[in-house]
């Protein structure tokens, strides 16, 4: 499962519950691949996918969360994509 947070440089949003977001994740999923994606260089990529706001992210290539999603919101949202209970 790959997971994505799109952000920009400089966001104190982004920056602030990063790190927390990538370890909830790396906590619900095993073989998780996390990927920082700087909206500003791959905006091509973020558009595509429907990225509006920043910080959002996309799980397996679709959009999930337009805005941040707490802990655990995103640790239910993977729960969900992966069926685990």
């Amino acid at each position: 499962m790959k997971v994505e947070l799109f952000y920009t440089p400089g966001c104190s949003r982004c920056t602030a519950v990063q790190a927390e977001l990538k370890v909830v994740a790396e906590r619900a999923v095993h073989h998780l691949v996390w990927r920082d994606v700087d909206a500003l260089e791959e905006l091509d990529y973020a558009v595509e996918l429907g990225v509006l706001t920043l910080p959002a992210i996309a799980i397996d290539g679709k959009l999930v969360f337009s805005s941040l999603p707490t802990p655990n919101q995103l640790r239910e949202a993977l729960t969900r994509v992966t069926g685990a209970a």
